[in-house]
């Protein structure tokens, strides 16, 4: 294919696309945007674009861009001694995937302002059956991390709720007092194991091993 000049008239599917990309800019984003209210056909066109990478969407959830992120953006894509060849860079990119290897280089730039994935998740819900206390536990297997969120009654003067975790080996295994509303703690955790809280003096268990009431239970299973 000969190379395009910057006097050769741009197909519309070419333009459909750099408009759904957002590479168009001044007075041609302008231009874009009216035609697509009289120009049924090329406004099919802008359609079937969006259609096309609207999937792409259901990956990422919603967040603020960052400012300057755009210029960023360009300049991975476009630095600036072949900015005059943007429209003939994408139009030896157009097809097939050629298209997906452009859209993943603009995801992986966009990727740097988002907080990366979570991945499978554990969770119990502990409920005390003699109080008013509620524990949800939910560990984040990929960071090996558990959240904790705890409401409801105080344990009480010169007392403090431990958290344990009971494995196969069936020895109780404390990962923490529990003072906070909500707080994280890095863990080694599997599904089908077992968490309990129980009431321990101030400072939690003495012994290593609870001590004390055990108020409630859980298993953690996958969310």
């Amino acid at each position: 294919m000969s190379e395009q000049t910057p006097e050769s008239p741009v197909p519309d599917d070419v333009l459909a696309a750099e408009y759904v990309l957002g590479l168009l800019e001044g007075d041609d984003w302008q231009a874009a945007k009216a035609r697509c209210a009289v120009d049924g056909s090329f406004a099919a066109q802008v359609q079937a674009w969006e259609t096309r990478l609207a999937p792409l969407n259901e990956f990422y959830e919603e967040a603020e861009v960052p400012d300057g992120l755009l210029a960023r953006i360009e300049a991975q894509l476009f630095p600036a001694p072949q900015h005059r060849s943007r429209r003939s860079w994408l139009w030896g990119l157009v097809s097939g995937t050629a298209v997906a290897a452009t859209i993943g280089i603009a995801l992986i730039v966009w990727d740097m302002s988002r907080p990366a994935p979570t991945g499978p998740m554990l969770q119990a819900d502990l409920v005390a059956q003699d109080r008013d206390l509620v524990l949800q536990a939910r560990f984040d297997v990929a960071l090996a991390e558990l959240r904790i969120t705890l409401s409801g009654q105080d344990a009480g003067a010169d007392q403090d709720y431990e958290l344990w975790v009971i494995d196969e080996t069936e020895v109780p295994r404390s990962l923490g007092v529990l003072r906070d509303a909500e707080f994280a703690v890095s863990a080694e955790l599997a599904q089908g194991q077992v968490l309990a809280i129980s009431l321990e003096p101030a400072g939690g268990s003495p012994t290593g091993l609870p001590t004390g009431d055990v108020l409630a239970v859980a298993e953690l299973s996958e969310s």
